[in-house]
Formats: C-alpha cells, sequence, structure tokens
C-alpha cells in the first residue's frame, strides 16, 4: 500500500505499523506460548490444555471451554499499576476470549478447558489487540486445532485524519479507536469495538485500514510459527 506523507509524533505514516516481533515456543512448562514486541508493548502468553475441566459446573459435554486472562503487570505502566485483576482487565480477558473462540474446533474436546493467560510486561497502547494476536500464536504453538489464526489491529482517529496503530499517546489525546480482530483467511470479524466519533465514512476507513492491518500482523504470525517447527 502506497504511504501518504507522515502526520504523526513518531514519524509513522497513517498506514504504518510499529515495529512488530512475534516468537513462538519460549515457555517450557507450558503447553503452547509466545512472545510479542509490538511498539512498546511486551506480552508474554501460555496455554494450557486441553485438560479436563475440573469444575463441573464449566463442563460442555459437546465442547472445551476457552478461559482468558489477562493481566498488566505492576511495572508495565508509568505510574506503577495496583496487583490483581480490576474491571478494565476482566473486560479484556472477556472479550479476548470471544475474539478466540471462532478459531478453535472446540468441539473435538468435550469436557474440557483451555486456559489463556497473557501477561503485559511493557504497555504502550493496543495492549488488547496485541494480546490476541499473541494468544493465537501460542494456541496454534500448543497443537489445538484451529480454522485459522485470529489477528488483531486497530485504527483510529487523530488530529481529525484516520490512522493505523495507534500508540499509547495517540490513544489517549486521539479522538477515536478501531480495535478488530478477524480470521485472515475469509476476514471474518471476531471483534469489533469503537470509542469516540467517527463519520459514517471514518469509520468504514478505519475499518478498511484495520483489517489490512491485520492482514500483514498475520505475515508475522506465520512466520514465526514457520521459524519454530522449520516448515
Amino acid at each position: 500500500m502506497k504511504t501518504s506523507p507522515s502526520v504523526r509524533e513518531d514519524g509513522r505514516a497513517f498506514d504504518e505499523l510499529r515495529p512488530l516481533r512475534i516468537e513462538a515456543g519460549i515457555l517450557e512448562r507450558a503447553d503452547g506460548s509466545s512472545y510479542l514486541e509490538f511498539g512498546g508493548n511486551k506480552i508474554l502468553v501460555a496455554v494450557y490444555g486441553p485438560r479436563e475441566a475440573q469444575i463441573r459446573k464449566l463442563q460442555r459435554p459437546d465442547r472445551a471451554v476457552i478461559r482468558c486472562r489477562y493481566n498488566m503487570a505492576p511495572f508495565s505502566v508509568e505510574e506503577r499499576k495496583r496487583p490483581g485483576p480490576d474491571r478494565r482487565s476482566v473486560e479484556i480477558s472477556k472479550i479476548t476470549a470471544e475474539a478466540l473462540r471462532p478459531a478453535l474446533i472446540l468441539e473435538k474436546f468435550p469436557r474440557s478447558v483451555i486456559d489463556v493467560f497473557i501477561e503485559v510486561l511493557e504497555a504502550e497502547g493496543g495492549t488488547r489487540c496485541a494480546g490476541i494476536t499473541a494468544a493465537s500464536v501460542a494456541l496454534a504453538d500448543a497443537g489445538i486445532p484451529m480454522r485459522d489464526m485470529v489477528v488483531a489491529c486497530a485504527a483510529g482517529k487523530v488530529n481529525d485524519q484516520v490512522v493505523l496503530d495507534l500508540s499509547e499517546e495517540e490513544d489517549k489525546a486521539g479522538q477515536a479507536d478501531v480495535p478488530v480482530a478477524i480470521l485472515p483467511r475469509t476476514r471474518e470479524i471476531t471483534l469489533l469495538q469503537s470509542d469516540g466519533n467517527l463519520s459514517d465514512d471514518e469509520f468504514e476507513r478505519a475499518l478498511d485500514l484495520a483489517v489490512e492491518g491485520c492482514l500483514r500482523i498475520h505475515e508475522v504470525q506465520k512466520e514465526a510459527l514457520r521459524k519454530r517447527y522449520g516448515e
């Protein structure tokens, strides 16, 4: 995609992603794992399962259940965060599970549970999208049957212009934020949120830009798994 001259404080063009690196299989004791650096974000994901659900009320006779725990370390932000789950982390945990669920062939594992732990070590805007992207790699690394990967990216509005992949400063000062998660092969949307004020045309441009960003990030996901398994 042809880019326009930079309009952003960090020097990026409107459709440019922050630097991205993903590594699969970095934790020996997890069934699957990944590490992601995206701009200033540093995120570690561990997957356990599928394994039998010990809590009876969690069991589903026809499929497995996916549980996600998104957590920001106290040292992940400039002002020390209080340890433990808060309202935002509980919300993102739920959103992440919902975004990942359509990709997983859960019916192969009745009465089972798959646990996904997302630890944000450093945060710099867009951690929910980065966490979903990293979690998908960790699930694939765990060998869990999947219809497709899930990849997430956000677009938004800054200084009256629609831009891709908001940094933390842009997120705080911007006018809108549109996180999106998709299944790349079909472009089925598994997460779509919108916060802020956008016209219909701006929303469509933000959605198209976020999907384009997802497709580029997906190439990095695939490369991480190829590197891990030598395919």
